[in-house]
């Protein structure tokens, strides 16, 4: 088995450090991530300025870009072979509900689904990297148990997996969960620069709207890892009857 990791905290993040770990002696394992930070960068590529590719200390590669231009790069260039499936993470903080949207970690995996690879997306509930070693047994545990049933196969897909800053054993079974929601995002933070000009941050994530039984914050809530499978297909189908009559009076219009 051949895996690219990937992530959105950097190269250098203990997430991605503890992934690597827990996975190099169960397969062949390349990591190619972001030089720096790329949180909220979601499926973003760098399209007018060039990328580099450095190698670290440890092995590791780099690049000046964005999650999604990692993995974009090793599968169309970088890389003489085509991995088995691509991992990104480990995330040092949640992305559940909306957040998987803004989510640099959920759009390297992403993009390793588009080209047609299985892809998973893991984070830490909480940040801070509490139990991180947990979390990276259990990233283990599940990439081994979807070997074993063959899952990790020419056919695509692509998961979003949370889990739960806890002890190993304390780490509840995984649950099928859907997306939960949040409210709005909190008001932007404005700020006087030393120029007197007005600066703005964006403001933090809105509370949560959505945890009901059945969604990935109510399962996390609960002690359980969460597990979403997730699709790029963003055409509103309910709607399309919906749409139809609007869509024929404009055909004519």
């Amino acid at each position: 088995m051949k895996i690219l990791i990937s992530n959105d905290d950097g190269y250098q993040a203990a997430g991605i450090v503890a992934l690597y770990e827990a996975l190099k002696d169960v397969a062949e394992v390349e990591v190619i991530a972001p030089e720096q930070n790329n949180s909220a960068k979601s499926n973003a590529l760098t399209l007018h300025s060039p990328l580099y590719v450095h190698r670290a200390a440890n092995g590791f590669r780099y690049v000046n870009g964005t999650p999604a231009d990692c993995v974009h790069i090793a599968l169309s260039g970088l890389l003489d072979y085509r991995p088995d499936l691509v991992v990104s993470g480990i995330n040092n903080g949640a992305n559940m509900g909306d957040d998987t949207i803004y989510s640099g970690t959920v759009g390297a995996a992403m993009e390793g689904f588009l080209f047609g690879i299985p892809a998973i997306a893991f984070s830490q509930v909480e940040r801070d990297w509490i139990h991180l070693e947990s979390a990276a047994r259990k990233a283990r545990d599940m990439v081994l148990a979807l070997q074993s049933q063959r899952l990790i196969s020419p056919t695509p897909w692509l998961l979003n997996v949370n889990i739960p800053n806890l002890p190993y054993e304390q780490i509840g079974a995984m649950k099928l969960c859907r997306l939960g929601r949040r409210h709005a995002a909190e008001k932007v933070i404005m700020q006087q620069s030393p120029r007197g000009e007005t600066m703005y941050w964006i403001g933090a994530a809105g509370p949560v709207k959505d945890d009901a039984d059945g969604t990935d914050f109510h399962a996390t809530a609960q002690g359980h890892m969460a597990m979403t499978p997730l699709k790029v297909d963003l055409t509103d189908h309910e709607k399309l009857g919906y749409w139809a009559q609007t869509a024929a009076l404009l055909a004519h219009a």
